[in-house]
C-alpha cells in the first residue's frame, strides 16, 4: 500500500510539473515549429527575403529567432559576419545589444523596488543632491551653446526616467541643444566608455539644464545611464554585478556582459556603418568616437542604456520571462504586478504620435496596432547598432531581428520581417 501511495504521489508530482512547464514555458534551442503554431512553409519567406537583401549588398548579415507559444519556430543566421573573410553569420553570435541594454536595466530598478529599495516617484535628488532645484533650458545660443533658464517646477523621478519624460537629453544622437551642452561638459554617450566614473559623470549631468519641465513630454535620453547609476547607489553593488546575480544567473542568460571574457571574443560579430555612397563599410574608431571592440575593453563604467552585449536566444529567454508574468525555469524575477506595471501605458500622451511607454518599453496602442500587423500591448524597443524586438503577449510571440549595421538605407528590412511573421501564425 505504501508503495502505491509513493507511486500516485510521484505521478501527480510530475503531472503537476509537467502543468508548471506549460503554464511558464522554458525556452529549448531546439526548434519546434509545428509545436509553436507556425507554417514552416510561410516562415521560410524570411530566408527568400533577406537573402535577396544580402544578394544586392544592402546587407551584410543578420540573424533572426522566433519563439512563441514557449517554443523555439525559427532561429536562423543569414550572410555574413564579415563578408572578405567568408565567415559566415552565426546564429549564436555575440551582438553589441546597445539600448536593449535599458529594459535590462529598468528590470533592475523593478527589482529594488519589489525588496523596498525605493519608490518609482522617490526624486533623484534623494540619492543624488546635484539633481535638486533643477533648471530648464528656456533660451539657447548656436552660436556659443550658451544658454537662459527658468527653475524647474519640481525634481526628476524614478518613474520620469523609466518613461523619459525627466527633459534629460542624450549627446551624439539628441537634439542639437543638448548635443552641444553635453559635449561642452563631456557627458559620455555611454557607447565605449571605460575608464570614467558614473557616478561623477551623472553629478555632473545634474547641474546641466533640462530641455523641458520633468513630466511634460517624452524624449530618449540618458534616463536609463542614470537609472544604472541608481542602482549601483541604491544596491551597493557595481551594475554588472547586480544585474549578473539578479537577472542573468537566474535566468540562464550565460552570453550577457558589460565585460565580454577573452574566451567569448571570437563570437563578437563585426559592426558596419555605410559611406557617403551608401557601401556598407567596417566600423572603425573614428565612426562616432566609438571604437568597436568596446565590449571586449576591461571597463568599469557600465552604461545602463547601451553597454551589455548579449546573443538573440539570451535575449529571448529575458523577453519569455515577461510573457510568464516575471517567472522563468522555477525563477521569479519580478512579481505578475510588476511585470504589468512595466508593459502598460504611463504617459498621457502619445509618445511617437500613436503608442505609449511603458517603465522601459515602447508599448502598441490600440491605434497602432490596427495599423500593423503587431497587436495592441506588444513591448519592444531596439539598439542603436541595428537590433529590434518585440514581444505580443496575445499572439505569445517574441521576435528579435538582428544586424550590425547603422546607419543602414535599406532598414525597411526590419518592418518587412515584421510581416513575414505574422503571416506565418496557423492557429
Amino acid at each position: 500500500m505504501r508503495k502505491l501511495l509513493l507511486l500516485v504521489s510521484a505521478t501527480i508530482l510530475v503531472i503537476f510539473l509537467a502543468g508548471a512547464q506549460e503554464m511558464h514555458p522554458v525556452l529549448n534551442k531546439e526548434v519546434q515549429t509545428q509545436l509553436s503554431g507556425m507554417s514552416a512553409e510561410r516562415l521560410s519567406r524570411i530566408d527568400r527575403t533577406v537573402q535577396d537583401y544580402i544578394d544586392k549588398h544592402w546587407l551584410n548579415g543578420a540573424i533572426a529567432i522566433v519563439c512563441r507559444n514557449g517554443k523555439l519556430a525559427y532561429y536562423k543566421g543569414f550572410g555574413y559576419d564579415d563578408p572578405d573573410k567568408k565567415t559566415q553569420m552565426p546564429k549564436d553570435g555575440i551582438f553589441r545589444i546597445a539600448s536593449q541594454t535599458k529594459a535590462i536595466v529598468s528590470t533592475a530598478v523593478m527589482i529594488l523596488y519589489e525588496n523596498g529599495k525605493l519608490l518609482l516617484d522617490d526624486p533623484v535628488s534623494k540619492y543624488i543632491p546635484e539633481f535638486s532645484k533643477q533648471q530648464v533650458m528656456d533660451k539657447f545660443n548656436e552660436n556659443d551653446s550658451s544658454y537662459t533658464t527658468v527653475p524647474a517646477r519640481r525634481d526628476i523621478t524614478i518613474r520620469d526616467l523609466l518613461t523619459h519624460t525627466s527633459g534629460i537629453g542624450y549627446p551624439v544622437i539628441g537634439t542639437k541643444e543638448m548635443q552641444a551642452i553635453y559635449s561642452k561638459n563631456d557627458i559620455p554617450s555611454g557607447l565605449g566608455n571605460i575608464n570614467a566614473n558614473l557616478l561623477e559623470k551623472m553629478k555632473a549631468l545634474g547641474k546641466l539644464p533640462l530641455q523641458f519641465q520633468p513630466g511634460e513630454k517624452w524624449m530618449y535620453g540618458l534616463n536609463t545611464d542614470l537609472l544604472g547609476c541608481l542602482v549601483e547607489i541604491i544596491s551597493g553593488m557595481s551594475l554588472e554585478e547586480f544585474i549578473r546575480k539578479n537577472v542573468c544567473e537566474p535566468l540562464g542568460m550565460v552570453d550577457t556582459y558589460f565585460n565580454l571574457p577573452k574566451e567569448k571574443a571570437p563570437r563578437l560579430l563585426n559592426v558596419y556603418t555605410e559611406d557617403e555612397q551608401h557601401h556598407i563599410v567596417k566600423w572603425t574608431e573614428k565612426d562616432r568616437k566609438v571604437d568597436p571592440n568596446y565590449p571586449l575593453a576591461d571597463k568599469h563604467y557600465f552604461s545602463g542604456g547601451a553597454g551589455l552585449s548579449s546573443t538573440a536566444f539570451d535575449y529571448a529567454v529575458f523577453l519569455q520571462m515577461f510573457l510568464n508574468g516575471g517567472i522563468y525555469n522555477g525563477h521569479r524575477i519580478l512579481s505578475r504586478r510588476s511585470v504589468e506595471m512595466m508593459t502598460s501605458g504611463q504617459l498621457s500622451f502619445p509618445f511617437n504620435g500613436t503608442d505609449n511607454f511603458g517603465l522601459g518599453f515602447g508599448l502598441v496602442s490600440a491605434q497602432g496596432g490596427a495599423k500593423g500587423p503587431w497587436n495592441q500591448g506588444t513591448f519592444e524597443w531596439g539598439g542603436y547598432f541595428g537590433s529590434s524586438y518585440w514581444a505580443d503577449p496575445k499572439e505569445k510571440l517574441i521576435c528579435l531581428f538582428i544586424t550590425q549595421q547603422n546607419p543602414n538605407s535599406h532598414g525597411d528590412i526590419g518592418e518587412k520581417f515584421k510581416e513575414l511573421v505574422y503571416q506565418s501564425i496557423e492557429e
